[in-house]
């Protein structure tokens, strides 16, 4: 049988030895515990990093988002002119283009009245002009139906001295219209000149001779008609 013989300094060896132990064991959990810690500094320290590194990363872009919104802001009032202005322009677009279609119209009105009181100025102008002392009565019913106001009134006195004496002197006119033109013109008076040949014969004269005269006519729409209201010799 072997016997296992322990001395107080085995004793005291096992100890030390366990104590150097045991200082190793906290001397190693305090550094993990170190190294723990820092690692937790530098993990928080890279976040807050990156956070800042996001941070500057998406400033320039929250910046540009921010200013749409500043143009927004001023987009209702765009849109507040815009519909008011709109309406405005269209009405007065309409408007100018009514006016000028009104005075289109009415300038072709004016001259459309006064071609044909042209026309009728130039008729009637050969019915004054002619007359056929063998047919008075008919000459005399032609001008006053084409004759009114002034003139028309200024005739019918005097036709009746003008009769006998066209009678008395046989005479004879015959007109010849050469040339007329437009002095004014309104859509219902228009004053026209006559440029007239005529030729007159009666008994002291027998031979034709021609006169040549000018005519200043006032005409004026009455009841759908262009008549005469003033003649002038010029």
């Amino acid at each position: 049988m072997i016997v296992v013989a322990t001395t107080e300094q085995d004793l005291d060896t096992e100890e030390a030895g366990a104590t150097v132990e045991d200082a190793v064991s906290a001397d190693d959990f305090n550094i993990e515990a170190t190294e723990a810690a820092d690692d937790a500094e530098v993990t928080e320290a890279d976040q807050v990093a990156e956070d800042d590194e996001d941070d500057e990363d998406e400033g320039p872009l929250l910046g540009k988002r921010d200013k749409p919104k500043a143009k927004r802001s001023g987009r209702p009032w765009g849109r507040y002119l815009r519909r008011s202005v709109l309406p405005l322009l269209l009405v007065a677009s309409l408007a100018l283009s009514g006016f000028l279609s009104w005075k289109l119209w009415q300038q072709h009105q004016i001259q459309v009245a006064g071609e044909q009181a042209q026309q009728a100025a130039v008729k009637y102008a050969q019915i004054l002009t002619s007359i056929d002392s063998n047919n008075v009565d008919e000459n005399f019913r032609q001008v006053l139906d084409g004759a009114t106001g002034e003139f028309k009134d200024m005739y019918t006195q005097s036709s009746v001295q003008l009769r006998q004496l066209l009678i008395d002197n046989k005479a004879t006119a015959h007109g010849v219209i050469v040339d007329s033109a437009i002095a004014s013109e309104t859509t219902n008076k228009v004053v026209v000149l006559v440029f007239i040949d005529q030729t007159v014969t009666n008994m002291a004269v027998p031979d034709p001779r021609i006169d040549r005269s000018r005519i200043k006519m006032t005409m004026e729409k009455v009841d759908g008609r262009w008549r005469a209201s003033k003649v002038q010799l010029l």
